[in-house]
């Protein structure tokens, strides 16, 4: 399944083309999904992913994807052009995974932190 991911303005802000990895569109590797978790490479937990959507630790919508059910969280907005993707780097060996919080309940806002500080910083 291929996604690509909006951040908050509907920019576009990554990507994934087997429904596991996830890629800035500049190819660069950041994170991968777990079933419903999504962690770094290095094993730190990002957050959640459920219903085509990516929820941060306070169960704030983070970015959202074509497949994001409508209804659950905030109002998704419209979306711009996805940019070229560049080619991808390789991926680095994933590290022992960090013990996951408890999983917040939904809520209708957007996340406060942006996508880079989410995924770029850690």
């Amino acid at each position: 399944m291929k996604l690509n991911f909006y951040d908050c303005d509907g920019t576009p802000y990554a990507y994934s083309e087997d429904a596991t990895t996830i890629y800035t569109f500049d190819g660069k590797p950041v994170a991968y999904i777990d079933v419903e978790d999504i962690f770094t490479f290095k094993g730190d937990h990002l957050g959640y992913f459920e219903e085509g959507s990516i929820w941060d630790h306070n169960g704030e919508m983070l970015l959202f994807s074509r497949s994001s059910r409508f209804g659950r969280g905030p109002l998704k907005p419209k979306k711009f052009l996805k940019p070229l993707k560049s080619l991808k780097t390789r991926k680095p060996l994933k590290g022992l995974k960090a013990l996951k919080p408890l999983k917040p309940l939904k809520s209708k806002s957007w996340s406060s932190a942006h996508p880079k500080e989410v995924f770029i910083s850690r």
